[in-house]
């Protein structure tokens, strides 16, 4: 897709915007994007608070679930189950998200990644497919 396109896709969250994030690539097969680490983001320490994170993987998820509809279809969050396992001090905060794609649910996992590409949290998401 190209910038435009993506940052059409941001706009569709608000709160995605409120926090500054951006989505870098996006295609059925895949959705990367980063939330960048900044002190109004964080909870003691300058440690990034959880809900930035799964704010960077819920949202990347929703689109690559979107993405992955047929035709009329709308998607929602069944499911999110998400394992933290290391803290984000600094840096830009990456995600990959990937689909696994049925005919009733779309399940997406999602890699978080520090600026040292070090694994920060892994987000599974199952979200139905709702037809109209």
């Amino acid at each position: 897709m190209i910038r435009m396109e993506l940052a059409d896709l941001v706009a569709t969250m608000p709160f995605a915007v409120a926090v500054g994030l951006t989505i870098d690539a996006a295609s059925k097969d895949e959705v990367r994007g980063h939330l960048p680490w900044a002190p109004d983001r964080c909870t003691t320490a300058g440690v990034m608070h959880g809900g930035a994170v799964m704010t960077l993987a819920d949202s990347l998820g929703a689109v690559c679930a979107f993405l992955n509809l047929p035709p009329g279809a709308s998607t929602s969050t069944i499911t999110s189950s998400t394992n933290f396992l290391r803290a984000v001090r600094d840096g830009d905060l990456h995600g990959t998200a990937r689909p696994h794609v049925g005919p009733h649910t779309i399940v997406v996992q999602t890699e978080l990644r520090d600026a040292n590409d070090k694994v920060v949290a892994l987000v599974t998401q199952t979200q139905a497919v709702l037809v109209p």
